[in-house]
């Protein structure tokens, strides 16, 4: 045998695709095509998200409020599982995070500023100031969460607070005046002072460094599912009959969590031990260190029923009798 011989190369076997052989360079043109499959999906939520929003628009032009604010609720939802659904398919990618972020600007930027400005602000220099105010801040709110997104040393604890109010958030904030009109009719609320007042204040939170809760960090228990559940009936049957009622109760009580929200952040900021631990746990320390600040000592619970049964027996731990000498306070 000659040593110098090459030796062949082996080639790999063509696999079979439903009842029929196909070649490595088939195979990768397939997975090509679910990658890019994998791709659309997403995309095409966000492109459907912009559509919704830029119609609601048209809607408010032609006096069709409902039918308006339902588009942007539509845009909304569609904003908030085209990530997911990426996630879940594997298929995040750059440009569809950048048009994410395109389409928040439209959707929560530019079409609730167009809303507020075509219903209740229209014919006014000042209002159209208050709205061109609105948009940029929430654009300055975007770019300042992306910028975030690429900082990968920040701890861990972060991931589960936004900075400011979001912008799906915000945009629901600032339509509030638009949903009192629907519901209540025009008065001091829909007046160009409340509604300008209400709409910078909206501006601040979002680009503002106030701390919210982040819902992607928050896990449901099983133990709390059947009460959520009701929480979900309630909220449905309030959207399919009084919509702008349940609009007020959702932007009431987002506004009260974020004292709490603000307060959570302070404490896990300046407790570096717990900066990888899970909110759940977080939580629970937190509940510990209160009760030992309270100077309440937690008796066990033998001890407490030990204590009720010779209370009901009258049995009781007598008392130090006092010096005679002493005179009573």
């Amino acid at each position: 045998m000659n040593p110098h011989r090459e030796r062949p190369v082996t080639q790999r076997p063509p696999t079979r695709v439903a009842g029929r052989r196909t070649s490595p360079a088939e195979q990768s043109r397939l997975r090509r095509q679910a990658a890019a499959g994998r791709m659309f999906v997403p995309s095409a939520l966000t492109i459907l998200a912009i559509c919704a929003g830029m119609t609601s628009i048209r809607f408010a032009m032609n006096d069709n409020i409902n039918a308006a604010l339902g588009l942007l609720v539509a845009a909304a939802l569609l904003d908030g599982i085209d990530g997911r659904v990426a996630r879940l398919m594997g298929a995040t990618t750059k440009i569809g995070a950048e048009i994410d972020s395109l389409a928040d600007v439209i959707n929560f930027g530019v079409v609730p500023a167009f809303l507020v400005y075509l219903t209740l602000l229209d014919g006014t220099d000042l209002g159209w100031l208050l709205a061109l105010i609105y948009c940029c801040a929430i654009v300055l709110r975007l770019a300042r969460f992306n910028t975030l997104l690429d900082d990968d040393d920040a701890p861990a604890y972060t991931r589960d607070f936004f900075v400011g109010v979001p912008a799906p958030a915000a945009a629901i904030g600032a339509l509030l005046p638009v949903g009192l009109l629907q519901q209540f009719g025009t008065g001091w609320w829909t007046s160009l002072a409340a509604v300008g007042i209400w709409l910078m204040l909206v501006a601040f939170l979002a680009v503002s460094r106030i701390p919210t809760a982040s819902l992607k960090a928050s896990k449901v228990s099983a133990r709390a599912l059947p009460g959520l559940l009701l929480l979900v009936a309630i909220g449905a049957a309030l959207l399919l009959t009084f919509p702008y009622v349940l609009m007020v109760i959702a932007i009431v009580g987002y506004a009260i969590h974020i004292p709490f929200a603000w307060r959570s952040r302070r404490w896990v900021a300046s407790r570096p031990e717990h900066w990888d631990a899970a909110p759940k746990e977080r939580r629970a320390e937190r509940r510990a260190l209160a009760r030992e600040g309270s100077g309440r000592r937690v008796m066990p619970r033998r001890r407490q029923a030990m204590k009720k049964s010779d209370g009901r027996l009258g049995l009781h731990r007598p008392t130090r009798p006092e010096d005679p000498g002493r005179r009573p306070s």
